[in-house]
């Protein structure tokens, strides 16, 4: 029997033969089917799509301060939104999931809720510079979704979500701007503070080191030049005055300091002029002549003495030869002190400009120093003041509503179908289960049967030839049983229909 070979006529009789074992569970599992859709309540979804519109100047014009990819700023919106507060809210303005508030603390119906909303981003390929071009995908838009049993509440609470997208975006695309620009306005201030010091530092500075700067070292040269030079000629000059003190100390030394010790000297010459020579000689006559006047300006001076009663002065010098020459060297010594001075102070200022310009290097560098560190706050103050303006520009432009925005361009819709439960998939998975719970029941009984139900069988079994077979007489039972199966197919497929219509 194990190694008989069955034919297309043998299994339609096994059909035939075990046709109930294999409709049996056919049946059951589709009425069970069939009742958990009867059971089961529908589940109604309302979907919005919204479109993530750039903002309307480009961006050469207005750059924004929103930072981060959309996928980022859609999933922040998101956590938001799905936040206990926002949630808790709209589950008491429409009073929903009633029964399970009843059972189930609130974390537990918000964490349903949260399962209930579906948020699904859209995305195309895009060419994007940042990537060198090459298209990638972007996402250019999202949908929201909501499920539950009520389809007018499913469509409202759609809307309510979208609305809540649109408002929160906004929201916060507007307080990142404003947050942006004030952070922007408190670094400028801060800098620019920073800034007035340093100022005040370099000014000091250069209070305390206004000769030694640097771009006062070519003056410092010129003036050390200039210092140099007349410091030569002050020592030529001095040379000078006192070659010339020399020449008239010794100019001094031979004229008689009185008249009397010049009379004197006088006749001593004209008694020896005499003795070489006549009256009528020039030497003589000349030597009576000088004899003369001084005896003239004697008896005048001590006229005048006595007509005005001043006292003579004892050792003054009264010659005056002697007088001019006098005055002349007390002249040039007078002279050689004020250059001596000059000298000092020319010295004093030589010895100033050499430690000046020994200092230059130094104050240079920490001159150069606090400039490039003024530079460097500078640049900072210009970056920021131009950060802070376009800051304030983006603001304006979040505050106006011509960013980046969300726009729906698919509102939620009154949903006429359930999504939940599917029953054309519950029931056509039904079907094939039970069919092929059926198969496994009649392969099993026929695996288990050891009948002989034909002549073939027989004579293999025998190996005896058979004379006659008696054929399958159908009663009437038999009759009202397949009627009764025929009705129950024409049911099947009536639901079938139905579930398909639904």
């Amino acid at each position: 029997m194990e190694n008989q070979i069955r034919t297309v006529h043998d299994y339609l009789d096994i059909l035939k033969r075990r046709k109930k074992n294999l409709i049996l569970p056919v049946l059951i599992v589709f009425s069970i089917a069939m009742f958990i859709v009867l059971i089961y309540p529908p589940v109604y979804r309302s979907t919005a799509t919204i479109l993530i519109e750039e903002q309307e100047l480009p961006a050469a014009y207005v750059q924004t301060t929103i930072a981060g990819f959309a996928e980022q700023r859609l999933q922040s919106l998101n956590q938001r939104i799905m936040s206990s507060t926002k949630l808790l809210e709209i589950i008491n303005r429409f009073n929903i999931y009633q029964d399970l508030r009843k059972k189930e603390p609130v974390e537990e119906v918000v964490a349903t809720m949260r399962k209930d909303i579906k948020f699904r981003t859209i995305s195309a390929d895009i060419a994007n510079p940042q990537r060198g071009g090459s298209p990638s995908p972007i996402t250019i838009a999202f949908t929201l979704s909501y499920e539950g049993r009520d389809p007018q509440t499913v469509q409202q609470i759609a809307s309510v979500l979208s609305s809540l997208f649109l408002e929160e975006n906004l929201k916060v695309r507007e307080e990142k701007a404003r947050g942006a620009s004030k952070f922007l306005g408190v670094e400028t201030a801060s800098v620019q503070k920073q800034l007035a010091e340093i100022d005040a530092k370099i000014a000091r500075y250069k209070e305390k080191h206004s000769l030694e700067l640097p771009e006062l070292l070519q003056v410092n040269v010129s003036s050390l030049e200039r210092v140099e030079n007349e410091t030569n000629n002050l020592r030529q000059r001095l040379t000078t005055l006192r070659e010339k003190e020399g020449y008239l100390r010794s100019q001094l030394s031979t004229v008689p300091r009185d008249d009397a010790t010049l009379l004197r000297e006088l006749k001593a010459k004209l008694t020896q002029l005499q003795s070489r020579y006549s009256e009528k000689h020039p030497d003589v006559i000349k030597t009576n002549r000088e004899i003369a006047e001084l005896r003239n300006r004697n008896d005048a001076s001590r006229s005048a003495k006595n007509s005005t009663g001043t006292p003579p002065v004892p050792d003054q010098p009264d010659n005056p030869a002697y007088v001019n020459l006098a005055s002349q060297l007390a002249g040039v010594q007078a002279e050689i002190e004020m250059v001596r001075r000059q000298s000092g102070e020319m010295s004093r200022k030589r010895d100033e400009y050499y430690r000046r310009m020994e200092a230059a290097p130094r104050i240079e560098q920490s001159y150069k120093a606090l400039l490039a560190e003024r530079n460097s706050i500078q640049l900072k103050v210009d970056d920021l003041m131009k950060k802070s303006l376009e800051a304030k520009t983006a603001q304006g432009l979040e505050r106006e509503k011509m960013g980046e925005r969300f726009t729906v361009i698919d509102p939620a819709m009154l949903p006429e179908k359930p999504v939940k439960p599917n029953i054309p998939v519950i029931l056509f998975t039904a079907l094939f289960l039970g069919i092929g719970m059926g198969v496994g029941m009649v392969s099993l009984q026929e695996f288990n049967d050891r009948s002989v139900r034909n002549p073939k069988a027989l004579f293999a079994v025998t190996q005896v030839p058979v004379l006659a077979a008696i054929p399958y007489i159908i009663t009437e039972k038999e009759i009202r049983e397949r009627m009764n199966v025929r009705k129950l197919l024409m049911l099947s497929s009536g639901a079938f229909r139905i579930s398909g219509r639904t």
